[in-house]
């Protein structure tokens, strides 16, 4: 009987080389002719799944057949984020060097949920988030490098930074509780708690409330759809004499729907003389303020437990990297300590084990397309590439003002700009319809009190004024026909 020869792998050394190499070139490609194809995908919910077979191949097939399909199957259905058309949510990071970073990332396989795991992933992501943090001017206490007892960790996006400030605060409020009463129960407490953010907080802050079992009040903002600190107080007056307690106040620096900033500088030390926990959300703006004329807006960030922002928006770092930092490790170490002995090493307590910091066991290795991209672009043309973003916005800021038969809905500070057709809300929501099924540019909207507003982000990295004009010219056209239609009674 012959011996079976080992099955060979479907893809060698030589391979790999050569295909990379090849593969590299189409993504290259891709990225450079991005804006021939158009923005957003034109196939409707199922389509995939009659191109492909209804199960697995038996045996295997060759990387010509499989790369094939990229063209085939995945391209019809991708809406084109870095393409200068795509003005829909917030920026989209992208860079060549982050991209290394990330196939480095891949290819080392690292999961690095403790030091002994991967000391350089570990390390690394602390150090890196300091070179961040003072490139934000962030006080001390909340840097690693230093005697104080903060640091910075790398969670996969603000939604998970702002779960685990809402977990910690939660561990410690319970915590404090019980000392001062030793009879009361962890449910006792809980269902005492108050958390509050603004009416214009992102979604993930109700989610996260949900997930911890907590009550959430969501506030009132002003004029400028900012949380201030007279309406925080008063909430927190009326739930201390309703038997609750106050815990945790989620501030944003940056709306989703406005790009609003709530005032730190009221709400901070209102936190801070309350002893409640503060975590500032800067997921997109935050990348800003390591321009000097924008860090202004992270005043009262001194008030702050935690912190986050992400780079994976605006610092052309590729999704997933939401950085964030803490002023007491411990608080957040001490809600999410499971340690069992199959996890242990050596070098326990002396250095940072980032499963403590985190949802998660595992954790990649992040910090590698941070580092690069924070070495091969520098300080200063990040700052370069941010202002650009926030100059374009202006520019399309002023088009809108220039026609009569729009309004902007929001003060302009960041690169997004929230307009709309001047009268009921249905013109501009019929007007965004008509602007997205050309499929030429791609917004989405959001709702501004009652009020209907179009979203217009400056997004992609290669975006020009020749693409603001280009986006412009096609929203006028299709408000001239919106406008045409309503005068003709359609």
């Amino acid at each position: 009987m012959s011996e079976k020869k080992p099955s060979r792998p479907p893809m060698d050394h030589d391979e790999f080389r050569k295909i990379g190499k090849e593969t590299v070139d189409y993504i290259a490609d891709y990225l450079e002719t991005v804006q021939t194809r158009p923005v957003y995908p034109g196939v409707q919910p199922g389509y995939l799944r009659g191109l492909i077979p209804a199960e697995a191949p038996q045996d295997p097939e060759t990387w010509e057949d499989v790369f094939a399909d990229v063209e085939r199957v995945i391209m019809p259905g991708v809406t084109h984020w870095h393409s200068p058309d795509f003005h829909a949510y917030f920026a989209p990071g992208n860079s060549y060097p982050s991209q290394l970073g990330d196939m480095l990332c891949n290819a080392l396989g690292c999961v690095g949920f403790s030091w002994a795991a991967s000391p350089a992933c570990t390390e690394l992501e602390t150090v890196v988030l300091d070179w961040l943090g003072k490139m934000l001017q962030l006080p001390e206490h909340l840097l690693a490098g230093t005697a104080g007892a903060g640091g910075g960790v790398i969670q996969g996006t603000a939604s998970e930074a702002i779960l685990v400030a809402l977990l910690s605060a939660r561990t410690r409020i319970i915590r404090r509780e019980q000392e001062a009463d030793p009879e009361s129960s962890d449910h006792d407490v809980m269902k005492k708690l108050v958390a509050y953010t603004s009416d214009q907080a992102h979604s993930c802050v109700d989610k996260a409330a949900m997930i911890a079992a907590v009550k959430l009040r969501k506030l009132p903002t002003d004029s400028d759809f900012a949380l201030r600190g007279t309406t925080l107080s008063a909430a927190m007056d009326e739930d201390r004499a309703n038997g609750l307690i106050p815990f945790f106040c989620c501030a944003t620096l940056g709306t989703t729907p406005s790009c609003a900033f709530d005032k730190l500088l009221e709400i901070g030390p209102l936190c801070c003389e309350e002893n409640m926990w503060l975590h500032i959300d800067a997921a997109y703006a935050g990348s800003a303020f390591i321009c000097p004329e924008y860090r202004p807006l992270l005043d009262g960030v001194e008030f702050a437990d935690s912190f986050n922002l992400n780079p994976h928006k605006w610092l052309r770092v590729n999704f997933d990297c939401s950085t964030m930092w803490v002023r007491n490790r411990a608080d957040v170490v001490d809600a999410f300590n499971v340690d069992p002995l199959y996890l242990r090493h050596d070098n326990q307590g002396l250095v940072t084990d980032y499963r403590h910091w985190q949802i998660p066991l595992g954790r990649r290795f992040r910090s590698l397309k941070l580092w690069f991209v924070l070495r091969m672009f520098g300080v200063k043309g990040l700052q370069q590439y941010i202002r650009k973003h926030v100059t374009l916005a202006k520019v399309f800021e002023t088009l809108v003002l220039s026609d009569g038969r729009f309004e902007v809905s929001a003060k302009v500070v960041m690169g997004l700009v929230c307009f709309r057709l001047k009268g009921p809300n249905s013109l501009s929501e019929k007007l965004l319809q008509k602007i997205n099924e050309t499929r030429r540019i791609f917004m989405v909207p959001a709702k501004l009190r009652d009020t209907y507003v179009i979203r217009f982000a400056i997004c992609a990295a290669t975006t020009e004024s020749s693409d603001i004009v280009h986006a412009w010219n096609i929203i006028r056209e299709q408000a001239d026909e919106v406008l045409t239609g309503v005068q003709n009674g359609v």
